[in-house]
């Protein structure tokens, strides 16, 4: 083992300094792309609680969107593939639980979140989404009362869409053919669970739709979880109800169970049991109407027969005295023909007919004697008519005098000039003359 005295007594000779290493430059590209690596390679997966804020999808599908708290943000992608397997939309304001990795884009020299989950904060997914698609649809007007159809009263085809795998569709099929053995079953099957499903449902729909004869529409499963019965809370499932052109029953899952169909459809059934026999007991309530009108038809026609006899035996009381009445009217008809009897017309019509005779003979001496009274009468008429005329004096020699304008009878000379124009009226015809001379007293 070396001492201290072993070293030498001269001085060390001091080290020489290393070189410094060859600066490295990095371009941007480079930098971004070594802090991208030791991201992506120290924050594989990460959960972050946030408030989402200043989301959008743009036209390639992919949803750009904040994440922040009150202290802080970061940004976030989430790309198409992710997107369109959520059951919810991401709204501004929602919280959320994201899951993902922290990488960089390039371009600008952010750091982000690239998010392949969501989760409603407190509240499931599929609730949410529920609640969603409810507050659209109820906007839209699909839930509304009025547009809601009842069901025929004699349903003679009635369709069924559901699942052949299924026990829906058997206890549906035992139903009817217990209590309406008649009715005519027509069955289109379609997967009512898993990727795919809703937009089988809403085929099957459109295509019993098309049907003829089909008078109402059963669509529905058995129950399950919500996974299991989510393809009726599906938007695609809720418009094919809406646009069925028949009465549609919603039979999805048990009694506690309710999904977008139940709300859409014209009537919710709480189990496919439960839809068959409301469809019979539209049946049951028209017979039982039947019945009742028979029935109330059976006690008025029994009221009416009562009140019948009690006529007919009113009338059978009063048989003595019509008979009392018609025998006593009977007497006085045969009284009334004997008297009728002792008038011999036919003498009494010779009577008359002389008596007509010689008053006609009298008729007719009457008038020919005041014809002739009457001739009489006129011909003296006419003869003193005769003698004052005028015309007859004219026809005796005279004349009549008249002025030019014949409205006025001359009768003195000295109311004529000479120079005058006269007008002499004669028995025959009429004179036009000039005053030549003129002579009075």
């Amino acid at each position: 083992m070396s001492s201290l005295f072993d070293l030498p007594f001269e001085e060390p000779k001091a080290e020489e300094p290393e070189p410094p290493p060859p600066r490295r430059v990095l371009t941007v590209s480079d930098l971004n792309a070594r802090i991208r690596t030791l991201l992506e390679q120290q924050f594989i997966e990460v959960w972050v609680e946030g408030e989402l804020s200043n989301s959008k999808v743009w036209n390639t599908g992919h949803m750009y969107f904040t994440l922040k708290d009150p202290g802080a943000q970061i940004r976030s992608v989430m790309f198409r593939s992710a997107l369109r397997l959520l059951r919810f939309k991401p709204q501004d304001g929602l919280r959320v639980i994201a899951r993902g990795r922290i990488s960089v884009y390039d371009p600008k020299g952010e750091y982000q979140l690239v998010c392949e989950h969501l989760e409603p904060e407190g509240l499931g997914a599929l609730q949410l989404a529920f609640e969603q698609l409810k507050q659209r649809l109820q906007a839209a007007g699909l839930f509304d009362p009025r547009r809601k159809r009842a069901l025929p009263a004699l349903p003679r085809k009635i369709g069924v869409v559901t699942s052949l795998d299924g026990a829906a569709v058997r206890d549906i099929i035992q139903v009817l053919r217990r209590r309406y053995p008649n009715a005519h079953i027509v069955i289109r099957p379609t997967r009512v669970q898993g990727e795919g499903a809703a937009l089988d449902i809403a085929r099957a729909l459109a295509a019993i739709g098309r049907v003829p004869g089909v008078d109402v529409v059963i669509v529905g499963r058995g129950g399950g979880s919500i996974e299991d019965l989510w393809a009726f809370n599906e938007e695609v499932v809720a418009r094919a109800i809406a646009g069925c052109p028949v009465p549609t029953i919603s039979a999805v899952g048990h009694e506690t169970d309710v999904t977008i169909a139940d709300f859409v459809a014209d009537l919710r059934a709480p189990t496919p049991s439960a839809a068959a026999e409301m469809v019979v007991a539209r049946k049951d309530d028209f017979c039982n109407h039947i019945d009742r009108l028979a029935h109330r038809v059976q006690a008025a026609m029994a009221t009416r027969l009562h009140r019948v006899e009690s006529r007919v035996r009113a009338l059978d009381a009063r048989g003595a005295t019509i008979r009392g009445q018609v025998a006593a009217r009977q007497r006085s008809y045969q009284s009334l023909s004997r008297t009728l009897e002792t008038f011999d017309l036919r003498r009494r019509l010779g009577r008359v007919r002389t008596r007509l005779m010689a008053a006609e003979g009298r008729l007719a001496g009457a008038t020919v004697k005041s014809r002739h009274r009457a001739d009489g009468r006129l011909r003296a008429t006419a003869a003193r008519l005769e003698a004052l005329s005028p015309l007859a004096v004219l026809g005796r020699g005279y004349a009549v005098c008249w002025n030019a304008d014949r409205t006025t009878v001359v009768r003195d000379a000295a109311r004529i000039a000479e120079g005058d124009r006269v007008r002499v009226t004669l028995a025959r015809g009429e004179l036009d003359c000039h005053v030549i001379d003129r002579s009075h007293d």
